[in-house]
């Protein structure tokens, strides 16, 4: 019964956020009314009455439920916190029976309760982005806040469906060489430690085939290459919210379908004998560009 309730509780949670408004595509509208759910409140704690969609995520990190306040979503309070809640207590519980008996089974079903109780939060706050109210037909600080909270997720919103195979790619890349880096640097690392703990009792992996150096070597090489591995994950993870960013303003631009070049001969007046007041004519090629 334990190992379906939070199953139970994400699934409620996933239906009732369904809902929600869900658009992507939000019309402009001429005039829209932003309050939160206490205009005092909010003014007095971040001083303004309309805030900008970070600082609304930001203050919901550290305050579950806060954009659903911010958005008048009050029906959705009971939900997360009752979610949440009840799973951190089932998660609490498991644990200590498992402190008490040692059987691995509470182990599991407190890791998952956690997860789930985890995986609400990070729904809350995803539910508070989708959620908030904008005059401008898309975006950009939503973008790229979908993008750091899921990679591929701002590219979604962009409607860029083929970046998120690359992005997922590169996030698997980054996890395999971080993942065989780590093994392969504490296979050397304890090789090493035995070849020099000066215990004839003890025998590393190699049975002597290599040398401490060489073990102190190829320890060190993997243990650079994972640093270098968990460096190139991270400014991928930027460079996706970067692109989710910087796409979602191209996407504000105006951009006519009437483009055009004219280019056709002229006569035109030489500015210096203008200003002496001799109209010079010659000729000359105008260049007119229409966008």
């Amino acid at each position: 019964m334990v190992k379906k309730y939070p199953v139970f509780i994400v699934l409620l949670f996933f239906c009732v956020c369904a809902q929600a408004q869900v658009r992507t595509d939000i019309q402009p509208q001429t005039s829209i009314t932003k309050r939160p759910f206490s205009k005092n409140i909010v003014h007095g704690f971040l001083g303004r009455d309309s805030l900008p969609l970070t600082r609304v995520w930001a203050v919901s990190l550290a305050v579950p439920g806060y954009s659903q306040l911010y958005n008048r979503q009050y029906w959705k309070l009971p939900i997360l916190y009752g979610s949440v809640g009840g799973l951190l207590y089932g998660g609490y519980a498991s644990n200590m029976k498992y402190m008490d008996t040692g059987d691995s089974q509470y182990r599991r079903n407190r890791d998952l309760l956690y997860f789930g109780a985890g995986l609400i939060y990070w729904t809350g706050l995803i539910d508070g982005l989708i959620s908030y109210e904008s005059s401008t037909t898309f975006l950009p600080q939503r973008a790229t806040v979908f993008s750091l909270m899921l990679p591929g997720l701002g590219q979604a919103y962009n409607r860029h469906y083929w970046k998120i195979p690359l992005v997922y790619m590169g996030v698997a890349f980054g996890y395999y060489m971080i993942n065989y880096n780590t093994t392969q640097y504490e296979r050397f690392r304890t090789a090493y430690n035995i070849a020099t703990d000066n215990d004839p009792e003890t025998v590393d992996e190699f049975k002597g085939r290599m040398t401490p150096d060489n073990l102190k070597y190829y320890r060190d090489s993997f243990r650079r290459d994972r640093d270098y591995a968990v460096l190139l994950s991270i400014l991928f993870y930027i460079l996706n919210a970067v692109d989710a960013n910087v796409f979602a303003h191209l996407k504000q631009f105006d951009v006519s379908e009437d483009l055009s070049m004219d280019l056709h001969p002229t006569i035109m007046y030489d500015r210096v004998f203008a200003s002496l007041g001799v109209q010079t004519p010659a000729i000359g090629l105008k260049l007119r560009l229409t966008f």
